[in-house]
């Protein structure tokens, strides 16, 4: 698993918003399975993963709905909106080259890349 303490609070809160983003758009999920799921693999909390589902959500890139639970209260699930694909779609874009770029670097790249 990896533990996020020794890195920047801002660029773990990024990557778990691009995690989030990455799940939700394959299928919906309610907030606590979320966590549950990214825990499996990223140390986080609750408290990390629920004001990133209210800022996606407000920000369009969510709709949510209530479905009964059998094991307690009805829960909330996220939906992706048309707005929230294209928006993950340029994010991990971006990721992707990102990452391939500071790999590039760690493994002792020093040219020019193209």
């Amino acid at each position: 698993m990896l533990a996020t303490t020794g890195m920047n609070t801002q660029f773990n809160k990024g990557v778990i918003e691009m995690c989030v983003l990455s799940l939700v758009s394959r299928r919906d999920y309610y907030g606590y399975e979320l966590v549950e799921t990214i825990s499996k693999r990223i140390e986080i909390s609750e408290g990390t993963i629920y004001p990133i589902l209210r800022r996606l959500t407000l920000e369009k890139y969510f709709d949510t709905y209530l479905k009964e639970s059998s094991e307690g209260p009805p829960r909330k699930y996220y939906r992706m909106t048309t707005e929230g694909r294209q928006h993950t779609h340029k994010l991990l874009k971006s990721w992707r080259k990102f990452n391939e770029d500071v790999e590039f670097i760690l493994n002792g790249g020093t040219g020019d890349k193209k």
